[in-house]
């Protein structure tokens, strides 16, 4: 799988379908290729050391895992030929290789997985092992930029952190603070006085939840910078007031007053339009814009807005959609079906739980065109995958959305996760 310098989120979606898949794999001995090439390796040394390990491995005593082991670093030598030098340089790369048990027969075979991670590998790294290594691949997809949200007033606060797609609420505290006070004199006063300490005390409290919860990110450098919002001057009062760690308070990008507190106020934030303009390149904000323009053509009937597999397959095959939306919740197949004796194929959309029973159907009946029993799955793909591949091919702007943002479970749940918008009207 090549993918490119600024990876697509269909492209990360392939590489988190790879990940699911490879992490299933065990081999029978120490016989599974991890290798990781970062940007700065050269493929010739490269060679050169795999085939150091080719001649390190003559000497395994198993004679099955030795075999193995030699034809997959052979396969990886064979594959890294085909790349250019410039291909490696631009981008890390990651080959995994081994003897795959085939489906509990007993066999294996030799399978190569070749992946471009969404963000370069800076450590290289050569494994054999019964499992493939996977974390360095995994960490690559987790986004650089974390941005911490805290929402409060005197009464309760909330914190967050919003990551890529995904907003979590981490905390959320209340103060405890007296309400006002209808008597004067120097009662009010007192009482006032006493309402000041609890507020300040409540603060300091605040600050120190904050410091707990964004340090962490701000010293692993993936501290994007905080966002403090909230009614009335609270959120002020604090922001000013040196209750956060020094390095914490440089990372305040703004104050931005809203209607309310605790966890609705976190996602009345995220809602804000100055917090979209702040945040426009983060990808829950970009998820949520994107599908808002759908919306909007569906709301002005604008004959533009389409959905459901049927009817956006149909504009796709026409090269007649704009944008694709896909949901990451898909849990659907698109099956071929062939018949080697005289070339019939058919496609076939299911849920992945069916797919035993679409095998079974297919081998109780005969093709429809020569009427032989040699009917078979040629090949099962991935609903969002084939979909997008076909929108890649066509032009259109292909988007996995999460259900971590309204839009991406609207998406899901009222459209069935495929929806799209035509660059232009066309009789169907």
């Amino acid at each position: 799988m090549l993918m490119s310098k600024t990876s697509s989120s269909l492209e990360k979606y392939k590489v988190k379908k790879q990940i699911e898949k490879l992490s299933k794999i065990r081999g029978y001995g120490t016989e599974l290729i991890s290798l990781y090439i970062p940007q700065t390796k050269k493929v010739s040394d490269v060679l050169n050391y795999l085939k150091q390990e080719s001649s390190t491995a003559v000497n395994i005593k198993s004679k099955s895992t030795r075999k193995n082991v030699l034809s997959a670093i052979e396969t990886v030598i064979q594959r890294l030929k085909l790349i250019p030098q410039a291909t490696v340089k631009e981008k890390s790369m990651v080959f995994f290789c081994g003897a795959i048990p085939q489906n509990g027969q007993g066999t294996e075979k030799i399978e190569i997985y070749p992946i471009i991670p969404p963000r370069p590998i800076n450590t290289f790294l050569y494994r054999c092992s019964a499992e493939f290594i996977l974390d360095p691949l995994i960490e690559s997809l987790k986004e650089e930029e974390i941005y911490g949200l805290l929402v409060l007033d005197r009464s309760e606060a909330a914190f967050a952190t919003l990551d890529g797609s995904h907003l979590e609420i981490a905390k959320r505290i209340t103060s405890g603070v007296h309400g006002k006070h209808s008597a004067g004199g120097q009662s009010a006063r007192r009482f006032e006085r006493i309402i000041e300490q609890q507020v300040h005390e409540f603060f300091v409290r605040t600050g120190e939840y904050a410091n707990k919860i964004f340090l962490e990110f701000l010293e692993n450098n993936s501290l994007k910078g905080i966002i403090i919002g909230g009614p009335g001057p609270s959120k002020e009062k604090f922001a000013n007031g040196n209750y956060l760690d020094y390095r914490l308070q440089d990372k305040i990008i703004d104050i931005i007053d809203i209607g309310y507190s605790g966890e609705d106020g976190v996602r009345m934030l995220v809602k804000s339009e100055k917090v979209g303009n702040l945040l426009a390149n983060v990808r829950y904000m970009e998820e949520k814009k994107l599908f808002q323009e759908f919306l909007k053509h569906l709301a002005k009937d604008t004959e533009l807005a389409v959905y459901g597999e049927d009817e956006v397959r149909y504009y796709l095959e026409q090269g007649a959609v704009e944008k694709i939306f896909l949901s990451e919740a898909l849990d659907i197949v698109r099956v071929t079906v062939s018949c080697p004796a005289c070339g019939y194929q058919e496609e076939i959309t299911a849920k992945k739980y069916k797919l035993a029973e679409i095998q079974s159907e297919i081998q109780s009946r005969n093709c429809p065109k020569c009427n032989s029993s040699s009917l078979s799955i040629q090949d099962i793909k991935e609903l969002i995958e084939e979909l997008g591949d076909l929108g890649e091919q066509t032009g259109a702007q292909v988007e996995i959305l999460s259900t971590e943002t309204e839009e991406g479970q609207e998406l899901w749940q009222s459209f069935g996760g495929i929806a799209g918008i035509l660059r232009y009207r066309i009789d169907s």
